[in-house]
């Protein structure tokens, strides 16, 4: 089973390497190697209906599979610099932007076209953020809406499967290095070529730690953004989100200093659960379709937070407060603000009483019983601080889900060019810790190919 690259993980940064170098070498023989499975195959099985909440699938069809984490996202593709990732402090801002222009367009060609391209640029909004101490980041933000974002990906799979080997359901054990040959064994069988693209994506962080460990290959401990998602009628946002869809609002909180942050902004969406290695927690999806979309909008809070020097497990912290969750509520918990502020923990009933109708299925409780007093202050902080552009956004029925988490992988040492100290073994997407968001982990993609064609 001979390849002249080995390509490990089908999210974004593996899919967009595929096709690059398929493109720029259509002689190069390729194998993809995927956990998940095929677009086509990827069904959660909650409807709503019979099934209201995660059931703990062997392999989680909304975290892996063709397509990555993001395949059923709301397909937001920002072009920036100022936040997803730091793949411009390796390859150069210029560069940067130039790829993520480039899969923009790739994206376009394959379903995407029509789609509204956003940007902060010159926005009023900007000055009315500064004067209530909140910050606005600039971007340009594509949104393709979940449903485009599948017929975007399930275009560019029925392209590539005729010029690459893509092996589903095969999670790949182990990676060897041997007289500049790579050698990786997945499903008992033995696959070798002399470049080899890792891509494992946020999901595969624990098993990105074993190989590095394995390998020698030096890591730093990263961070890990913990917080809420927040649920409220779609006229509050409205006026951001018709101008801006995505805005991506920074507030430091006078109290301990923290920066709390939006996160994934989803107008008419719908909230929906993740599974990541067995944890459920809570994310938010969109929609172009009309006929799909609700009243309500549906964004992150997030804190993030950084650790020093001797603790370097801030994945492990992450998940420690989500267990707690999901101990407490069987899954995701949601309180209204209003009860959050006045100390009590929301019930059934007056989740139903609410002006605000849940998207999600979730248990009624007791943030204030998860998550720690610092972050769930700076998130109470924001919210207050939000409400003065959105009046509403402290209205009593305001809906939170916890827990958000969003685990990045400890940062894996790569050089300019992506690579490891092992010539031809590459890092990229958010599995390097290097990119946070689905267009830097694409560009990653699209870099990394280009370095192997060029020789």
């Amino acid at each position: 089973m001979k390849y002249d690259v080995l390509i490990i993980g089908a999210g974004p940064g593996g899919i967009f390497s595929a096709y690059e170098l398929s493109r720029l070498d259509p002689s190069l023989k390729i194998a993809v190697f995927e956990s998940g499975n095929p677009l086509s195959r990827r069904k959660c099985p909650i409807d709503g209906k019979k099934i209201k909440s995660c059931i703990e699938c062997k392999t989680c069809s909304i975290m892996s599979g063709f397509g990555g984490a993001g395949a059923f996202s709301d397909g937001k593709y920002n072009i920036t610099n100022d936040f997803g990732g730091t793949l411009y402090q390796y390859i150069g801002k210029e560069q940067s932007i130039e790829l993520m222009k480039y899969v923009d367009e790739i994206n376009m060609l394959h379903g995407g076209e029509g789609t509204k391209l956003y940007s902060t640029a010159g926005s009023k909004f900007k000055k009315v953020c500064m004067q209530n101490d909140l910050h606005l980041l600039d971007a340009s933000v594509r949104h393709l809406g979940t449903d485009i974002n599948y017929i975007v990906l399930n275009n560019i799979y029925n392209e590539l499967e005729k010029k690459v080997d893509f092996y589903f359901n095969s999670p790949v054990d182990t990676i060897r290095h041997e007289n500049g040959i790579y050698k990786i064994t997945s499903l008992y069988k033995e696959y070798t070529a002399e470049k080899c693209i890792v891509s494992v994506g946020r999901s595969g962080s624990k098993w990105m730690e074993r190989v590095c460990s394995e390998l020698d290959i030096p890591t730093e401990s990263s961070r890990v953004d913990i917080g809420v998602r927040v649920e409220l009628p779609y006229e509050v946002f409205s006026h951001l989100t018709d101008e801006l869809y995505e805005s991506k609002i920074v507030y430091r909180t006078p109290k301990y200093g923290d920066k709390v942050r939006t996160f994934c902004m989803n107008p008419r969406g719908a909230v929906v659960n993740e599974n990541t290695n067995g944890i459920i927690t809570v994310n938010g999806h969109s929609y172009e379709d009309p006929s799909k979309q609700t009243n309500n909008t549906n964004f992150a809070l997030l804190v993030a937070k950084h650790f020093s020097e001797p603790f370097k497990y801030s994945n492990s912290y992450g998940e420690s407060i989500a267990r707690l969750s999901n101990m407490l509520g069987g899954g995701v918990i949601v309180q209204r603000f209003g009860d959050l502020i006045r100390g009590q923990r929301s019930t059934s009933k007056r989740i139903m009483e609410s002006f605000v109708t849940p998207t999600l299925n979730a248990t009624a409780g007791d943030l204030s019983l998860v998550l720690p007093k610092r972050i769930l202050d700076g998130i109470i902080e924001m919210i207050y601080a939000l409400d003065k552009i959105a009046s509403g956004t402290a209205n009593d029925d305001t809906l939170l889900y916890g827990v958000e988490v969003k685990f990045y992988n400890m940062e894996v040492k790569v050089d300019e060019n992506l690579e490891t100290k092992y010539k031809g073994l590459y890092i990229i997407g958010d599995g390097s810790g290097i990119t946070h968001s689905l267009s830097h982990a694409s560009a990653s993609g699209v870099f990394v190919a280009r370095q192997i064609a060029m020789g």
